[in-house]
């Protein structure tokens, strides 16, 4: 069938929207009418550093309506509401013991440009476009095999949930499913974007005693304290580790990175009390850490999370859930774009204007 879907031609390229050509589901795969799509970090780096093969369709935080289902698909049925998540094959021992997330063929599935039979869904003129992370939601339609898909309310707009599947995820995810800080414990959340203000948001609803925001930007530290932190730090206005430790009476118990940036990521070991843990969801460059006083002489651990440790199923309409009820208002980070604005909405977030913006499909 002919879509309209946002072409990455060649690296550091913008969006071009064109017609191209979707084949047909195939077994265990849906076809899904795209709703809407949320523009991702992750998105930026594949289109500006080639982390897939281009030429592609990106986006990877589709939330849309089932349209038909290949055959063997018995959980879902055309009218569904959907939110599509990563790829990930469903039996390898990491997926079976819960931990989909490090699947043992993750990179393959989401940034290999192939579907997991190990051919295109996508082509232009018969040229083969690369898949994104199982959907390549940047388009009117998707097919994703129905491991990636979970069915939410219908009572919720649709259009607002997509982020769901990868950044809110991670950010709230992280807290809830990996650090699971306990009641009137201490957490300082480095980076106020989606990811960082999820997690604040998430250590609000487990009672945190101090959460504490650390961003360069002011109109994201008052956001952030408007959804649950306690304390924001500008990092390039006071010393973060003496303020934390002063805040906290020696460090947190918990840390997240969500920046990437090397000296921040340290700055989230030494603001930790002894036997504190940072867990690191920003993509990192390399970068050197003193093992032995940052870590090992008083028994840190820092550790890398991927999409929260989530199990989409379950954790997506948890979230939906606490957003129902008023706990998780994540509609606040939110700007909506039109699909042919795609290339403003990502200059909006790399340049800070926007935290999350959605592209409205349909």
């Amino acid at each position: 069938m002919k879509i309209t879907a946002a072409i990455t031609p060649d690296q550091g390229k913008d969006f071009v929207l064109d017609e191209i050509e979707l084949a047909e589901p195939k077994a265990n795969e849906v076809l899904v009418k795209i709703v809407a799509s949320g523009v991702c970090h992750t998105d930026a780096v594949a289109r500006d550093a080639a982390i897939a093969p281009l030429p592609a369709v990106l986006g990877h935080e589709g939330a849309g309506i089932v349209e038909r289902i290949g055959d063997n698909v018995t959980q879902f049925k055309p009218g569904d509401h959907v939110v599509l998540s990563f790829a990930h094959c469903g039996h390898c021992r990491n997926c079976l013991t819960g931990h989909p997330t490090v699947c043992e063929t993750f990179n393959d599935l989401n940034f290999g440009g192939v579907h997991d039979d190990h051919t295109h869904r996508l082509s232009q003129d018969g040229r083969p476009l690369s898949t994104f992370f199982g959907q390549s939601s940047f388009a009117t339609y998707a097919i994703a095999h129905e491991r990636n898909i979970v069915k939410v309310d219908e009572d919720v707009d649709l259009a607002l949930l997509g982020p769901l599947g990868c950044g809110i995820q991670t950010g709230a995810g992280t807290v809830l499913n990996k650090l699971q800080p306990p009641f009137g414990s201490s957490i300082a959340i480095y980076g106020t974007g989606a990811v960082g203000l999820s997690a604040i948001m998430a250590a609000k609803i487990v009672g945190c005693k101090n959460i504490i925001a650390v961003d360069v930007h002011e109109n994201r530290l008052e956001l952030a304290k408007e959804l649950g932190a306690t304390h924001s730090l500008n990092g390039k206005e006071v010393d973060v580790v003496k303020e934390i430790k002063a805040i906290t009476h020696g460090g947190t118990e918990f840390a997240i990175d969500t920046t990437g940036v090397p000296p921040v990521v340290r700055q989230s070991l030494q603001a930790l009390r002894p036997l504190g843990i940072s867990a690191i969801v920003g993509v990192t460059p390399e970068m050197t850490i003193d093992v032995h006083n940052d870590i090992m002489a008083e028994g840190k651990t820092m550790l890398g999370v991927i999409e929260g440790d989530a199990i989409p199923q379950i954790f997506i309409p948890q979230l939906v859930d606490y957003y129902k009820r008023g706990l998780f208002p994540f509609d606040k980070l939110v700007k909506f774009f039109d699909f042919n604005e795609i290339n403003e909405a990502f200059s909006a977030s790399k340049s800070g204007e926007v935290i999350k913006p959605i592209l409205r499909i349909q």
